[in-house]
C-alpha cells in the first residue's frame, strides 16, 4: 500500500515538522482519519462536499454517534491529494480554554503547508489584533482557498470561540472554506449563511445508507445477505452506519446470516453495548430517564413525556437532545421520535430495570393520547398494557366500528380490535366481536354476538355509541341475510340514535354515514327498489365527496350495477371504471367484484367475449365467488351465465345458475334477484330449443317489468307463437337502450316473418341506431342471420 500524504516527513520549507514529530498526540489530532478496507465509498456524498467547498465558505456534515461523519470526511479528504488536501484537526475539550483554538488552528494549517511562502510578499498583519483576524489577514493574502476540517466540533462550546471563527470566515476574502463536523448544528448564526446560500449541509438523512449500500457494506466483511435481508436490515437500523458495521461483525461469527437477522435481538448485542455507553450513559440522570420511560413510544410529544417522567422539563431536554442529534429528531410540529433502533435497546433495559413499569406507561399513554383524541395510537398503548376491555370501549365510543369495512382494509384500531383475546369480556367488547365477524362474512356468528350484546345490555344504562353500532351491524348483518325489511329497520334505529349525538360527533364520521347509505342501498336494490337505491347511492357519494378520506368505490360499483340494469351501457361502464381506479388508489391490487362484473357484463352487450373473460377474472380474483353477499352472489352467477352462452353451452349456464339462490337468504326472498336469474334462464332455455320451459321460467319471477316481457317475447317467438310474441313486446320507450334494440329486434323478425321486408329492414336501422352510442353488437349476435 503506498504510503500515505500525511504520513510522510514535511518537505524542506514548511515550518514545524519536528515540533509535531515530538508531540504524537497532536500529530494525530492534525491528520485524517485512517479509512478500513471495508469503508463503502460514498461517492454521492463526496461529491457533494467537493461541490460545497468550491461553492460556499461553510459546509456542515451532522449526525449522530456511529453516523459515519468522521470516516465520509477521512475519505474524500485522503483522495483530494496534494495541493488541495484539507488541513484537518480533530477538536478536543480543551480547545475551549482562551487562545488554545487557535494555536490548535495554526498547528493544522502549518501541519499541511497552508502558511508558507506564498504569503511572505505580504503585509504583516497587526500582531496587536485578536487571533482570529490576525488568521483572517494571513488567509486573505493567499492567492487560491484553502480547505479546514474540523472534527468532532460539537466539542466547542465557548461562544467567543465561535464567535471568532464566524468573524474568520467573513474577512478570509474568500480564502478560507471551512468544513464542521459534528454531532450537533454549531453555535453560529446559521440562518445568515443559509439566508445568503453560503453554506452545504450534509444531514443524518443524508447519512443513512440504503439498502443497496447495506448490501456491499456486508459484501466487505464476507457476509453474503439477500436483498430482502438488507433491505429489512437498513430498515431496522434506518440506515446507521455503526449499527450496520457493529451488526457485521456480530454475525460474522454466525452460521446462517438470514437465520441471525431474523434471531436478532438488540438489547443484547454489541449494537446495545456501542448506544448505552456512546449515547445514553453520556446524558444526565433526568434526561436517562426521560429517553428510557419515552422509548416506549413511536413518536413522543412534550407534555405526553411529562405525564410519563412526572417532570415538566420534557420540552427542554427533547429540544436539546434534537439539536445534538442524540438519536431524538424532530417529526412534525411539537412530536419528536426516538431512532427505532436506540428505542428497542432502551426497552429492553427499561423491561430489565422494572418489569412491571412499561405497562404502566402504556396505560399512561393510552390515556393521554385517548384525551388528545388519538384513537390509533391510545389502542395501541392500551393493547401493550393488556388492558383490552378499556380499548373496546374506546373504540365503541369513538363510533370506530365502520373500520372494519372499509375498503381500503381494515383500520388501524380495527386490526388491533381483531387480536382481542376470547376472554376479554364485557358489551363493547361483544360489539367487536360482531363486526370481527360481519367483516369476515360470517353471519352466524355476528348476528349470535349481536344477540348476546342485546341480552347483557337489556336494563343498563343506555349507551347511544353501543346501540348505535349494534344498529349499525344489524344493517350489514340484514344486507348479509338479503333481508330489505331488516335493513330498513336497522337503518332507522341508527338515524334515531344519531339524533342524540352532537352534531359535530357524527360529522366527525362521514365515512360511516357513506357505509350506512351504501349497505341500504344494497338491500333496496336486492328488493328490487332500484330507483330508491339509486338516490341512496348518490346520497353515499354526495357524503363521501365531503370526507377528507373518501370511500367511494362500493358505492361508486352499486351505482354503476343500477345503471347497467336500467340506462345506457357506457354511463354503466364509466361508474364501474372509476370504481376500480378508486380502489386501486385505495389499496394497490384491491378489485372491486361488483364492478368488475358490472364491466365483464357491459362487454357481453358489446360482444367483446375477450374483455367480459378478463374482467370476470377480476371479479373471481377478488372473491366474488366466495362472497357471502348475496346481491353479489347472485349478479356473479348471472354473469357467468351469460358467458357460458355466448360460448355456445346453455346447460353449464343452467347450472352456473343454480348457485344464485344464496345459502342465507331465505328470510326475505327476493322477487327481483329471482326475476334476474330467470330471465338469464329464459335466455339459456330458448338457445337450447325448450321454449316452453323458458315462458314458464319467467313466471318465477318478477312480473310486469319491460325486461320480462322482451324475454317472453323472444321465447314466444323462437317457439313460432308470432301473434303471442307482438302481444308481449314491450311498449319501445319503456326501456333501457340494450333492452329496445333487443324489442326491435324481436319486432323486426315478427315483419320478417309476416313478409314484410321493408319494415323489418326499418326496424332494424331503428335497432342500429339505438345501439350505435353504446356499441352494443350483443344483441344482433344473439338474434343471428
Amino acid at each position: 500500500m503506498p504510503a500515505d500524504p500525511q504520513d510522510l516527513p514535511v518537505p524542506a520549507g514548511r515550518s514545524g515538522p519536528a515540533r509535531f514529530r515530538e508531540d504524537p498526540v497532536l500529530t494525530g489530532r492534525l491528520r485524517a482519519a485512517r479509512v478500513p478496507a471495508t469503508y463503502v465509498r460514498r461517492a454521492g456524498l463526496a461529491e457533494r462536499l467537493t461541490q460545497g467547498v468550491r461553492d460556499h465558505p461553510l459546509v456542515l456534515v451532522n449526525g449522530p454517534a456511529g453516523a459515519g461523519k468522521t470516516l465520509l470526511v477521512s475519505d474524500w479528504a485522503r483522495s483530494r491529494g496534494a495541493p488541495d488536501q484539507p488541513a484537518w484537526l480533530t477538536v478536543e475539550a480543551e480547545d475551549n480554554a482562551p487562545g488554545a483554538f487557535w494555536t490548535a488552528i495554526r498547528q493544522a494549517l502549518d501541519q499541511a503547508g497552508l502558511l508558507a511562502p506564498e504569503t511572505a510578499g505580504a503585509p504583516l498583519p497587526d500582531p496587536t489584533a485578536r487571533p482570529a483576524a490576525r488568521l483572517a489577514a494571513e488567509l486573505a493574502a493567499r492567492r487560491s482557498p484553502v480547505v479546514v476540517v474540523l472534527d468532532e466540533f460539537e466539542r466547542i462550546v465557548d461562544p467567543d470561540t465561535t464567535a471568532e471563527l464566524h468573524l474568520l470566515l467573513r474577512h478570509a476574502d474568500g480564502k478560507l472554506r471551512l468544513v464542521l463536523v459534528g454531532r450537533n448544528e454549531p453555535l453560529l448564526p446559521l440562518h445568515r449563511y443559509r439566508a445568503a446560500d453560503e453554506i452545504t449541509e450534509i444531514r443524518a438523512a443524508d447519512l443513512a445508507f440504503s439498502a443497496e449500500e447495506t448490501a456491499e457494506l456486508l459484501e466487505r466483511h464476507g457476509l453474503a445477505l439477500s436483498a430482502d435481508g438488507a433491505r429489512v436490515l437498513t430498515e431496522r437500523t434506518q440506515g446507521w452506519a455503526a449499527g450496520l458495521r457493529l451488526w457485521a461483525l456480530a454475525a460474522a461469527d454466525a452460521p446462517d446470516c438470514e437465520q441471525y437477522l431474523k434471531e436478532f435481538e438488540a438489547g443484547h448485542s454489541t449494537i446495545a453495548d456501542f448506544l448505552l455507553a456512546e449515547v445514553l450513559a453520556t446524558q444526565p440522570a433526568e434526561t436517562r430517564q426521560l429517553l428510557l420511560r419515552t422509548s416506549i413510544l413511536d413518536r413522543i410529544h412534550p407534555a405526553l413525556a411529562d405525564a410519563l417522567t412526572g417532570r415538566r422539563d420534557a420540552e427542554r431536554i427533547l429540544d436539546g437532545l434534537a439539536r445534538t442529534n442524540t438519536f431524538v429528531s424532530w417529526v412534525n410540529g411539537s412530536w419528536y421520535r426516538q431512532h427505532p433502533l436506540f428505542a428497542e435497546i432502551l426497552q429492553v433495559h427499561l423491561r430489565a430495570g422494572d418489569p412491571s413499569l412499561p405497562s404502566e406507561l402504556h396505560l399512561t399513554a393510552a390515556h393521554w393520547l385517548h384525551r388528545a383524541g388519538l384513537l390509533d395510537d391510545a389502542l395501541r398503548h392500551a393493547v401493550a398494557a393488556d388492558a383490552w376491555e378499556q380499548a373496546a370501549e374506546w373504540f365503541v365510543e369513538d363510533l370506530a366500528v365502520e373500520q372494519f369495512f372499509t375498503p381500503a382494509g381494515t383500520g388501524v384500531s380495527a386490526a388491533l380490535l381483531a387480536r382481542m383475546p376470547a376472554g376479554v369480556r364485557g358489551p363493547s367488547a361483544e360489539l367487536v366481536r360482531a363486526a370481527r365477524a360481519l367483516a369476515a362474512d360470517d353471519l352466524e356468528a355476528g348476528t349470535a354476538h349481536l344477540d348476546r350484546l342485546a341480552a347483557t345490555t337489556a336494563g343498563l344504562p343506555d349507551n347511544t355509541p353501543l346501540k348505535l353500532g349494534a344498529a349499525f351491524l344489524r344493517l350489514v348483518a340484514a344486507r348479509l341475510n338479503g333481508s330489505a325489511d331488516a335493513a330498513e329497520e336497522a337503518a332507522e334505529t341508527v338515524e334515531r340514535l344519531r339524533r342524540r349525538l352532537p352534531a359535530d360527533r357524527w360529522n366527525e364520521h362521514p365515512l360511516l354515514t357513506v357505509r350506512l347509505l351504501t349497505d341500504l342501498a344494497a338491500a333496496r336494490l336486492w328488493a328490487g327498489n332500484l330507483a330508491s337505491a339509486r338516490a341512496t347511492l348518490l346520497a353515499a357519494l354526495a357524503r363521501a365527496d365531503g370526507a377528507e378520506q373518501r370511500d367511494r368505490s362500493e358505492p361508486l360499483a352499486l351505482l354503476a350495477l343500477v345503471e347497467s340494469l336500467t340506462g345506457p351501457t357506457g354511463r354503466a361502464e364509466a361508474r364501474a371504471r372509476q370504481a376500480v381506479v378508486e380502489v386501486e388508489q385505495a389499496r394497490p391490487g384491491g378489485r372491486p367484484a361488483i364492478a368488475h362484473l358490472v364491466l365483464a357484463q357491459v362487454a357481453v352487450e358489446r360482444g367483446d367475449l375477450a374483455a367480459a373473460r378478463l374482467s370476470a377474472r377480476h371479479a373471481v380474483e377478488s372473491g366474488a365467488d366466495r362472497c357471502r353477499d348475496p346481491l353479489q352472489a347472485v349478479i356473479t352467477a348471472v354473469v357467468r351465465s351469460r358467458l357460458a352462452l355466448r360460448h355456445g353451452n346453455p346447460r353449464q349456464a343452467l347450472s352456473v345458475l343454480g348457485s344464485a339462490e344464496h345459502p342465507g337468504a331465505a328470510e326475505d326472498p327476493s322477487r327481483w334477484a329471482r326475476g334476474l336469474t330467470a330471465l338469464a334462464a329464459s335466455e339459456a332455455l330458448v338457445v337450447a330449443g325448450d321454449t316452453r320451459a323458458a315462458v314458464e321460467v319467467l313466471s318465477d319471477g318478477e312480473s310486469g317489468g319491460v325486461d320480462h316481457a322482451l324475454a317472453t317475447a323472444r321465447a314466444r317467438l323462437a317457439g313460432g307463437d308470432l301473434k303471442a310474441a307482438v302481444r308481449a313486446l314491450p311498449d319501445l320507450a319503456a326501456g333501457a337502450p340494450a333492452i329496445t334494440t333487443r324489442a326491435l329486434l324481436v319486432r323486426a323478425e315478427v315483419r320478417a316473418a309476416d313478409g314484410d321486408e321493408h319494415r323489418a329492414q326499418r326496424l332494424v336501422a331503428r335497432a342500429l341506431t339505438t345501439a350505435r352510442p353504446d356499441r352494443l353488437r350483443g344483441p344482433f349476435l344473439e338474434a343471428g342471420p
